[in-house]
């Protein structure tokens, strides 16, 4: 970053995206110049992304990760959290994790549980229930 910044001597901005050429060369890129960029470049290589698909892949990459959903909220500057959760999109694998770690919970709760190791080294839990 350091060395970027000495390659910008021309402006005298400390931010790090600015405008490169034209009239408001020097300045600070806007929100609707980012919009833009990221739709020509787009256009250019055919991929459909907008800033609003990287909002929605961002929030739910950090579900995905979890994250905490305020933790998400604050990030995203919404005021209501089911403004956020309609940005969060869980994807099958945390739905999957989550489902695991649940009802190994409530298998430890109710069934005795033995724990076999197959022949490839993998845990297998199988139940018993003893009459």
């Amino acid at each position: 970053m350091q060395s970027y910044m000495q390659k910008r001597k021309w402006a005298k901005e400390k931010r790090v995206f600015l405008v490169q050429k034209g009239p408001l060369k020097g300045k600070p890129i806007s929100v609707r110049g980012i919009q833009k960029r990221i739709e020509y470049y787009s256009q250019k290589t055919g991929i459909q992304v907008s800033c609003h698909h990287l909002r929605h892949t961002m929030a739910t990459q950090l579900l995905n990760a979890d994250a905490a959903l305020v933790t998400i909220q604050d990030l995203l500057g919404h005021s209501k959290i089911t403004t956020t959760q309609c940005y969060c999109k869980v994807s099958n694998l945390k739905v999957q994790r989550d489902y695991y770690k649940a009802i190994n919970v409530v298998l430890q709760r109710t069934l005795p549980i033995h724990e076999n190791v197959s022949e490839k080294g993998k845990m297998v839990i199988t139940d018993s229930i003893i009459n």
